[in-house]
């Protein structure tokens, strides 16, 4: 079909795996944004409720919810993870199961997942810099989400040349180097209560 991506078959295995990936980024994301939903509302409806992901001083969510970056919209942030992963989700299965996808589904996903990127990259600066706390579940999305853009980024680009072909050939270089700028950031951010754990 003229447009669309070959189904991930067994017979090409790259295909096969970064379809996985797109399903289990995406389920990541999904579990992680919902879970969060499902606390943000218990914060702010049973008083004294104490969030799961309130760990200690520096692994709270429970600091992060209350903040006015964690309702950027006017609603709680999580609320857009669970719509955007559930679209990821739903192609995700679509892929595994070998359908092949038209070129403008996996641009628009592409565009989704780069804004996702960006918003991560905007919340990580916010939570190390303003906030001064980390959210637990607010990890995997900035783990999963990465991953997704240079997954849908193979997708994408990965037959062609240039820049975008030279992007994907080091993708995954690019996402480790992302990977460790962030845990980098955060150990030097909170350098003096990690330590004081030795």
């Amino acid at each position: 079909m003229p447009g669309s991506d070959l189904p991930a078959t067994a017979a090409d295995p790259s295909r096969r795996v970064s379809a996985w990936l797109l399903l289990i980024g995406g389920l990541l994301g999904w579990l992680a944004s919902v879970t969060l939903t499902i606390e943000r509302f218990k914060l702010f409806t049973e008083p004294g409720y104490r969030p799961s992901c309130s760990i200690n001083p520096i692994l709270s969510c429970g600091s992060v919810m209350v903040t006015r970056q964690a309702a950027v919209f006017g609603f709680p942030n999580p609320i857009l993870g669970v719509v955007g992963f559930s679209v990821v989700v739903t192609l995700g299965v679509s892929v595994v199961a070998g359908v092949g996808l038209p070129r403008w589904i996996w641009g628009g996903l592409w565009l989704g997942t780069a804004a996702g990127v960006g918003f991560v990259c905007w919340f990580v600066f916010q939570t190390l810099y303003r906030i001064n706390a980390l959210c637990p579940y607010c990890i995997v999305v900035w783990v999963a989400t990465p991953l997704l853009s240079i997954v849908v980024s193979d997708r994408l680009w990965g037959r062609t040349s240039g820049l975008l072909g030279a992007f994907v050939q080091w993708r995954w270089t690019v996402l480790a180097l992302f990977y460790a700028v962030v845990l980098l950031l955060v150990f030097l951010r909170f350098q003096d209560y990690w330590l004081s754990l030795v």
